[in-house]
């Protein structure tokens, strides 16, 4: 079996995998090994690139999808399939450097479950990659108390029983690091290698702000309300109730001081909210069930147990 499985996301990079391979192959002279191609509905010849190289080294194992599916099912993929205690992520663009790769490994010796790299000298461009890129960063850190420089580094390295039970879907795998230290695990962050593209088009862009913004806030809401979601429903149906009261208060104090108008407007206002605030307090109380369904059904504690002493009963 291998100690090390590399798992890499592959999607219209025909020109790179050759180059790629050769460089893993140098970076990881001596050590025990296999690398994961998730093939990611690429239309070019990644395909047959990747094929070739099956052929030619045992230890390239390949996965095509049907279809493209995104990055984080095709880590997902690679993940469920991997062998070996030690996970490496990197992306096949040849940005990330597979030379960093065992100075990263070292560091699990050295009381690490989770080492994530960091594009201190970014080679993108400014404007579309690198201001973005920060201010995501800095976002997801305050909102999750995970601070790292770079979410978007896919080179990573993992002990597997941290990641390989983590659920991923839509754009989530730029979160790995929030889910690893909720599972328990000693995260760092080291600086990496970055190299300029120089074949290939890249994947990414502004368009992906929106889906960026939108699974955070899923991952928020998961973080802090995912076992008690009333707290977050009930208490915005409260505001609203509680807005919805003060509208028609007021639409009475108008309504006496011939303010008609006002008041008109504020009675609409009023019911709507307390409405409103209702329904969120009903929704509340329908997570709870379900919350509780989930874990009843599946057997499944709301905790997760890291040591115990004296409990071989």
């Amino acid at each position: 079996m291998p100690e090390i499985s590399l798992v890499v996301p592959v999607f219209d990079e025909e020109d790179n995998l050759r180059d790629l391979h050769q460089a893993i192959t140098d970076a990881l002279t001596g050590m025990s090994y296999e690398v994961l191609y998730v093939n990611d509905g690429s239309v070019d010849r990644s395909a047959a690139v990747l094929d070739e190289l099956a052929r030619a080294d045992t230890r390239a194992r390949v996965i095509h999808f049907v279809r493209n599916y995104g990055q984080t099912a095709a880590l997902t993929a690679g993940i469920r399939n991997a062998r070996a205690p030690i996970l490496v992520t990197l992306d096949a663009d040849m940005q990330n450097d597979p030379a960093d790769i065992p100075r990263m490994i070292d560091m699990l010796d050295e009381g690490c479950d989770v080492v994530c790299g960091w594009r201190k000298d970014r080679k993108d461009n400014t404007l579309t990659r690198t201001l973005p890129s920060k201010a995501a960063n800095w976002l997801i850190s305050r909102l999750s108390n995970v601070p790292l420089h770079d979410y978007g580094c896919t080179l990573r390295v993992y002990k597997r029983e941290f990641i390989k039970d983590i659920p991923l879907y839509g754009e989530m795998h730029r979160f790995i690091p929030i889910y690893v230290t909720w599972a328990g695990a000693r995260l760092t962050e080291v600086p990496v290698r970055h190299h300029p593209r120089t074949q290939g088009v890249s994947k990414y862009g502004l368009w992906r702000i929106p889906k960026v913004l939108l699974d955070l806030t899923t991952l928020k809401f998961l973080r802090d309300f995912f076992v008690t979601p009333i707290y977050f429903f009930g208490w915005l149906g409260i505001f609203l109730v509680a807005g919805g009261s003060l509208a028609m208060a007021s639409a009475l104090a108008a309504y006496l001081t011939g303010a008609e108008g006002l008041a008109i407007g504020l009675m609409v206002l009023g019911p709507l909210l307390a409405s409103l605030g209702l329904v969120e307090i009903t929704l509340g109380i329908i997570a709870e069930v379900l919350i509780r369904m989930h874990y009843e059904l599946q057997h499944k504690e709301p905790y997760r147990i890291g040591e115990t002493r004296n409990m071989e009963a």
